[in-house]
């Protein structure tokens, strides 16, 4: 399972332009549509756990445990760090644990039967939105750093930098590659900007919105 860090950013008019100063490269476009999942009670999402559904495929992304040394450093404070699991009997293994659902009502005989396990776990969509993306990868010099521009269909424009981790890789260089590309970009280093999900729920769900902010999560 890869650990997945990542530094939102704002776009505007001159980000194109830093992108091709720094030789960056466009390595796609593509369109995808999000299905998230949670209970009435927001059990997933108060624990900073995000379970969706793209493409047909199940995600879901926990917080990693910070290392205490690199906590209090601004390259940190202004990433995120997500494990990303794909592996569908984990994730019900994991959504399970937290629900408080016995692992033999959360098995399904196939993987595409989602309806019977999403009864069982009480578990409804509260966000649903599509993005089109513009990827781009640089050098040698910042291998692993891929860099995403988003317009999702609620209006909201947002880049993303991102480095996926091996499990047990190195979480600091990654959070090195993402200041130096954040550096490259001309982004300043005093603001955390507001990821996709942040602007879906503050706009369409602020209740929501308003318990994910009391715990800290958002």
């Amino acid at each position: 399972m890869n650990v997945e860090v990542e530094r939102k950013f704002v776009c505007t008019a001159d980000t194109m332009k830093a992108l091709e100063s720094m030789g960056a490269v466009c390595v796609g476009q593509r369109r995808f549509h999000d299905q998230y999942y949670d209970t009435q009670k927001f059990d997933l999402t108060l624990k900073d756990m995000w379970l969706r559904k793209r493409k047909g495929c199940w995600e879901l992304k926990c917080p990693t445990a910070k290392e205490a040394s690199s906590d209090h450093s601004q390259a940190a404070a202004l990433c995120t760090r997500y494990q990303e699991i794909t592996d569908v009997p984990e994730i019900h293994r994991r959504v399970g644990e937290v629900l408080k659902v016995s692992p033999e009502e959360t098995q399904t005989s196939s993987e595409q039967e989602d309806e019977p396990w999403l009864v069982r776990c009480g578990l409804v969509c509260f966000a649903e939105f599509t993005t089109e993306r513009r990827s781009f990868t640089l050098s040698e010099e910042e291998e692993g750093v891929q860099i995403d521009l988003d317009q999702a269909d609620f209006g909201y424009h947002v880049g993303e930098i991102e480095v996926l981790v091996p499990e047990g890789g190195d979480v600091q260089c990654a959070l090195e590659k993402i200041r130096k590309t954040a550096q490259r970009l001309g982004l300043s280093n005093d603001q955390k900007v507001e990821g996709k999900m942040d602007v879906y729920l503050r706009k369409h769900h602020p209740e929501h919105y308003a318990k994910l902010l009391i715990e800290h999560v958002l």
